[in-house]
């Protein structure tokens, strides 16, 4: 079966979509903020092979440090601050937003909370959120299928 959702549907439904994508990898061996932070980030999924000049990275860097000043930052002000340009930024911020670590406000974008130990706990309660949904529907298919 195939369903047909015009661009405005999508968008309205996509606001509830979040992707959550935890990759397991090895830690860096040094103690080195930036590779930690890259760690962290490609732990999360947020960060590609095909991001070769970094920008996803860059931008959440830029994220993580507005959210120590819980201070948002604007497409404009972003695209500006990193030297690429406003659909880079925007194509990395949808990204950021579909997996939940970002939101947007009416000033611009932020970390959803204010630090990043934080963040991972309130990663870690979607997770559960979403497995316990998880399990209601596969008990609820289960019993319609008699098992």
């Amino acid at each position: 079966m195939i369903i047909f959702i015009n661009k405005q549907s999508y968008k309205g439904i996509m606001k509830y979509i979040q992707r959550i994508t935890i990759i397991k990898l090895r830690k860096p061996v040094q103690k080195n903020i930036n590779q930690e932070l890259q760690w962290l980030g490609s732990s999360l999924g947020l960060f590609n092979l095909r991001d070769k000049d970094k920008s996803c990275f860059r931008v959440f860097i830029e994220l993580v440090k507005s959210a120590k000043q819980n201070r948002p930052l604007s497409s404009d002000e972003l695209a500006y601050k990193l030297s690429l340009s406003r659909g880079t930024i925007i194509h990395h911020i949808h990204k950021l937003l579909e997996s939940g670590i970002v939101i947007h406000t009416t000033d611009g974008y932020i970390l959803r909370v204010n630090n990043l130990q934080e963040l991972i706990d309130e990663v870690e309660k979607d997770m559960l959120r979403t497995c316990n949904e998880l399990k209601k529907m596969a008990k609820e298919i289960d019993n319609g299928l008699g098992f």
